[in-house]
C-alpha cells in the first residue's frame, strides 16, 4: 500500500518511575529494561519506537504480555504522556496540543474499541452507540439515526433498546465497534478488541472489520497478542519485545524473513499454506510454462494445494484482474511452507 503516513510515530519513549528524565538518559546510553529496573526501580515501557501507520491500512502492533503494545496505542490519543519522542497525526505533533485541543481530536478524528467493551451499562445499544455524538452536541434525532445506521451494519438491527447485561460478549463488541463507527472518525484505535471473545464470535468479527474497512478505508491500529489475528487482519505489522520494536513490515515477508531467532520462533508455529498468500511465492513468468490454470495473488497456499490435489508438478498462472503478474510453481508452494529455524531458535526449542 503506497498512501502517505497518517500517523508518524517517532523515537518514542515511555518509562514509568519517579524520575523518567534520569532514567531516558540511562537507557539511551545503553542501560536494558531489566538493568533499568534493578538500578533505579524504573520500568522501560517504550524504547525509541518509530513506526509509520500509514493512511486507509490496518496496522497492527502484536506482541506477548508486557510487550508495550498497550502503552504505545495510548501514546496515539494522549492517555498516555510520552517521555520522550514524537506523535505526528497528519503532519501535526499531537504532544503539543493543548488540553482543548486534545479533547477536540479525541472527539473528531480518532475512536477507541477497548477489549472490555466499556459500555455505559443504563444506557441501551442505541445510546451507547451514539455516544461520540452526544458529545459532541448532536441533537438527539440525528444522533440516534446516525447511530442506527452503524447498528444495523454490525448485525445488531432489532437490539436498539436492549441493555448491555441483555447481551452476549460477542454482541456487547458489535455495539464498541457500531459505537466507534458512528463517530465517523479517520483513526480508529482497538486495544485487543476481540481477545476476550470465543474463537468461533472473534472469527466473525475479524471478517466483518475487514468488510467493513474494505467499503470505509478508515486507519485502523489493531493491538493483538493473537499471531494468527495479526496475520489475518495486517497491511503492516509490528512486533514488539520488551518495549522495542524488533521487526516490522509487510507481514507475509515477516513470515518468510523473520529477522532474527526471537521472530523465528514465534511464527514457527504457524499453519503457512492458510495464512501465506500466491504474491508471496509467485515467480515472474516462464513463456515456456504450461499452466493448470489461474490463480488470484491473494488466494492462499491451502486453496492452491487443494486446488492442485496435492500435485507438485502443476504451475499456475498468477492473474491480478485480467492481468498475468506472474507463476506459482507447486515445488517452490512446498518450500515456503518449511519455516526457516535457525541453529539459536533449534537450541532452544
Amino acid at each position: 500500500m503506497v498512501n502517505s503516513p497518517k500517523i508518524e510515530i517517532r523515537n518514542l519513549y515511555k518509562i514509568f518511575g519517579s524520575d523518567p528524565k534520569t532514567a531516558l538518559e540511562k537507557v539511551k546510553a545503553g542501560m536494558g529494561k531489566e538493568a533499568l529496573l534493578n538500578d533505579t526501580g524504573h520500568v522501560l515501557g517504550l524504547q525509541n519506537i518509530s513506526i509509520d501507520i500509514h493512511e486507509s491500512a490496518i496496522t497492527v502492533v502484536m506482541g506477548l504480555s508486557g510487550s508495550g503494545k498497550s502503552t504505545l496505542i495510548r501514546h496515539i490519543n494522549r492517555l498516555i504522556e510520552p517521555t520522550d519522542g514524537q506523535v505526528l497525526i497528519d503532519g501535526e505533533d499531537a504532544l503539543l496540543l493543548d488540553q482543548d485541543e486534545l479533547r477536540d481530536k479525541r472527539r473528531t478524528d480518532m475512536s477507541m474499541v477497548f477489549q472490555k467493551f466499556a459500555l455505559l451499562p443504563h444506557r441501551t445499544v442505541l445510546d451507547n452507540s451514539a455516544l461520540p455524538l452526544e458529545v459532541r452536541g448532536v441533537s438527539k434525532s440525528e444522533r440516534h439515526a446516525e447511530a442506527q445506521v452503524w447498528i444495523n451494519r454490525v448485525g445488531l438491527g432489532g437490539f436498539e433498546k436492549h441493555y448491555p447485561y441483555q447481551l452476549s460478549g460477542g454482541m456487547q463488541q458489535r455495539v464498541g465497534l457500531a459505537r466507534a463507527l458512528t463517530s465517523n472518525s479517520d483513526i480508529m484505535l482497538m486495544d485487543e478488541a476481540f481477545s476476550a471473545l470465543d474463537p468461533l464470535i472473534r472469527s466473525d468479527m475479524q471478517k466483518l472489520l475487514l468488510d467493513l474497512h474494505v467499503e470505509l478505508k478508515k486507519t485502523i491500529i489493531f493491538i493483538t497478542h493473537d499471531l494468527d489475528e495479526a496475520l489475518r487482519l495486517a497491511d503492516h505489522l509490528v512486533i514488539l519485545k520488551d518495549g522495542a520494536v524488533v521487526q516490522q513490515g509487510d507481514p507475509q515477508s515477516i513470515l518468510l524473513t523473520p529477522s532474527d531467532p526471537y521472530i523465528e520462533a514465534f511464527v514457527s508455529d504457524i499453519n503457512r499454506a492458510r495464512v501465506l498468500r500466491v504474491r508471496s511465492v509467485m515467480t515472474p513468468m516462464d513463456k515456456k510454462s504450461k499452466y493448470a490454470g489461474d490463480v488470484s495473488p491473494s488466494d492462499t497456499l491451502e486453496s492452491l494445494i487443494a486446488r492442485a490435489e496435492g500435485d507438485t508438478s502443476f504451475k499456475f498462472r498468477v492473474l491480478d484482474g485480467e492481468e498475468p503478474i506472474g507463476q506459482i510453481d507447486m515445488q517452490d508452494l512446498v518450500k515456503a511452507l518449511v519455516p526457516r529455524v535457525s541453529e539459536a531458535v533449534q537450541q532452544h526449542l
